[in-house]
């Protein structure tokens, strides 16, 4: 089993930025891939950015030139470090380790964009 807490989340005014963490605990021998999705309201869980245990990073379309996500194999952490943000960004953002088979995730934490 594994655990992960998101912290970080929080109302942030358009153009601003915000750092998203996810501390994750257990057994993490198993877990390849690590990363974010969100859920915005009335839409399906999408993808944000996702990093492998070699360091290889994914970026969804949506994220490209916004985000950077960072993992810690030493720390079991991986982070969401967001720029620009804009109130179609607004989501509640999920932390997520995979690997074949099984996802864990976390209980969310809301990002709301707005002024």
């Amino acid at each position: 089993q594994v655990q992960l807490v998101e912290s970080g989340g929080g109302l942030v005014q358009p153009g601003g930025s915000l750092r998203l963490s996810c501390a994750a605990s257990g057994s993490m021998f198993s877990i390849y891939l690590m990363g974010w999705y969100r859920q915005a309201p009335g839409k399906q869980r999408e993808l944000v950015a996702a990093a492998t245990s070699g360091g290889i990073t994914t970026y969804a379309d949506l994220a490209k030139g916004q985000v950077t996500i960072s993992r810690d194999n030493a720390k079991n952490t991986v982070s969401l470090q967001m720029n620009s943000l804009k109130p179609e960004d607004t989501a509640v953002y999920y932390c997520n380790a995979a690997n074949t088979g099984v996802n864990y995730w976390g209980q969310g934490t809301q990002v709301p964009v707005s002024s």
